[in-house]
């Protein structure tokens, strides 16, 4: 049974429209994610499905149940949703322990003390009950905050940009325990972010959002390898397009030679198609008569990312492993080996 329904909804502000015609489901026990950019309605969307925006149109469902539609929603107290936010909102007056006890208020004295060690520990701050939010580093009060959404035991945890105060490397550490956590508890989680190596690390399933839409709703390897549209394609990972023709067979020629397999265009045979190419399908060859000039280069310590501009002057981008150490301006041999080969119809400027 899926625990998470939106069925046609939208969503708006007065004449302002926000979130139009968005639908999506997960799985019990799954952890999904809304991705976009700043005003893309990923937020109001979770605060509707938590019972604090109205809908103008479609319907929401949790565990098989009809809690909101265009006239009528179930109280947010009612919906036995958690909810983890970007600011932590911990009562700085209240110990560790209180905090995560806050939701246990009907619970006997021996449960609710029972419950909190058991979330204490479950977050890996067994020793830390007797403490207050301010003596806690950023990421162990997210991680408190994270004990008392599930301590009540919600069908369903909302996380709102939950690690954007966090420094970059306890950001990521951090989401690979949050999922797992979730995974252990067997808890359905909706995650909304703007940074994709989050998305990725926690989701099960992701939504690239646009302009109030979704423009595909997939896991995250086929999000990266089979998009569905350019602006995923361009959203998620690094790329850039060059321009092929197709020759017939799902195959397209262009001035790195002729590749098959490509997904199905709406492009006749001789038709112009962008193709897209991923840093990583350039590979290093010094073997390779074809040869490619380098233009700039990241250090990313394994590897360096090298910008490449080919013959005709269009650029690539490629993943190149840290020892093969090319300098600006240097010529470099490469070779093209796609697995997942992308293309969308020529965009006329």
């Amino acid at each position: 049974m899926d625990a998470l329904i939106l069925d046609s909804v939208a969503l708006g502000y007065a004449d302002h429209p926000v979130v139009s015609e968005l639908s999506f489901s997960l799985a019990s026990g799954e952890i999904g994610c809304l991705l976009g950019g700043s005003g893309c309605g990923k937020t109001t969307v979770l605060r509707a499905i938590a019972g604090f925006e109205p809908l103008r149109h479609g319907r929401i469902a949790l565990n098989g149940h009809w809690v909101a539609d265009e006239r009528w929603q179930l109280a947010p107290e009612r919906r036995q949703i958690g909810m983890v936010f970007q600011d932590y909102a911990l009562f700085p007056h209240l110990t560790v322990a209180d905090n995560v006890a806050f939701g246990l208020r009907d619970w006997s004295r021996v449960d609710k003390m029972r419950r909190v060690d058991e979330m204490l520990s479950l977050v890996g701050l067994e020793r830390a009950g007797g403490r207050y939010p301010h003596e806690l580093s950023g990421g162990q009060q997210q991680r408190v905050a994270l004990a008392r959404a599930l301590a009540p035991g919600p069908t369903l945890l909302l996380m709102d940009e939950p690690f954007s105060n966090l420094d970059v490397e306890l950001r990521e550490r951090l989401s690979i325990d949050v999922h797992n956590i979730l995974k252990v508890t067997g808890t359905t989680g909706l995650l909304v972010t703007h940074n994709q190596q989050e998305a990725f690390a926690m989701a099960d399933r992701v939504g690239v959002m646009l302009g109030g839409g979704l423009q595909q709703w997939a896991s995250p390897y086929e999000l990266y390898h089979e998009p569905a549209t350019r602006h995923v394609a361009t959203f998620v990972g690094d790329g850039v397009f060059l321009p092929a023709t197709v020759s017939g067979g799902n195959c397209i020629d262009f001035e790195l030679g002729q590749l098959c397999r490509i997904q199905p265009v709406d492009v006749v045979n001789g038709g112009e198609v962008d193709v897209l190419i991923r840093p990583d399908d350039i590979q290093h060859d010094d073997a390779s008569s074809v040869r490619a000039r380098v233009l700039e280069r990241v250090f990313r310590g394994a590897a360096f990312l090298y910008t490449l501009e080919l013959a005709s002057g269009h650029r690539v981008l490629s993943l190149v492993p840290s020892h093969h150490d090319h300098q600006i301006g240097e010529m470099i041999g490469i070779r093209l080996e796609i697995d997942h080969l992308v293309a969308f119809p020529k965009v006329v400027v």
